[in-house]
């Protein structure tokens, strides 16, 4: 249990390095389509003028019947809103992210433990399988189901394919048991409980 949860850390500081460096790297700008400056403080003042609290708005709202009539007319957006804004480079936001990639190989780690694949080959097709699955469903159903921009998801989707693979592949190499090691601590409880 020790060695997971050290190989839980490990993993978790390779994920933190891999997606601050794809997603506060060079890169990161590639998933945005970009505003002027002043076609940018319109949008934030009429956000401000106009949205009472930080939340995630429809704009507009469908769930009436005009709504609905503006909303297949367009303009739409989804607006993920911060009403007191924050610095770009927040520290609460790096330490909350590396505790969400700790606790996220925790889990990967305990998956893994509880797997019957003792090979590395094996235990990487689940890590992978798994990296792409969990992505998969969270990020690209927005563009599928709420028409939003595939250039945005998709690079949401490789980062966190990256991340989550990098973070699996580093606990399925070297913080599991192999084979030969499940086979002898296998061996030694049916002697105990021979005993």
């Amino acid at each position: 249990m020790i060695k997971l949860f050290i190989g839980s850390v490990a993993a978790a500081i390779a994920m933190f390095i891999a997606g601050f460096l794809y997603f506060a790297g060079p890169l990161a700008m590639m998933a945005y389509s970009s505003a002027s400056e002043t076609q940018s403080a319109a949008v934030q003042n009429a956000l401000a003028a106009n949205l009472p609290q930080t939340g995630t708005y429809m704009v507009p709202d469908p769930s009436s019947q005009s709504g609905t009539v503006l909303y297949g007319k367009g303009p739409v957006a989804t607006v993920h809103y911060n009403s007191g804004g924050f610095p770009v480079d927040s520290a609460d936001g790096m330490l909350w992210g590396f505790i969400l990639y700790f606790v996220v190989a925790l889990l990967m780690a305990a998956a893994l433990s509880q797997s019957r694949a003792t090979d590395f080959r094996s235990r990487a097709a689940i890590v992978l399988l798994f990296a792409l699955a969990m992505p998969a469903l969270t990020i690209l159903t927005d563009p599928i189901f709420l028409h939003q921009d595939w250039t945005y998801a998709i690079f949401g989707f490789v980062g966190s394919v990256l991340i989550l693979s990098i973070g699996g592949l580093i606990i399925a190499r070297w913080f599991l048991p192999s084979a030969p090691a499940q086979a002898k601590e296998a061996a030694s409880s049916e002697e105990i409980g021979a005993v």
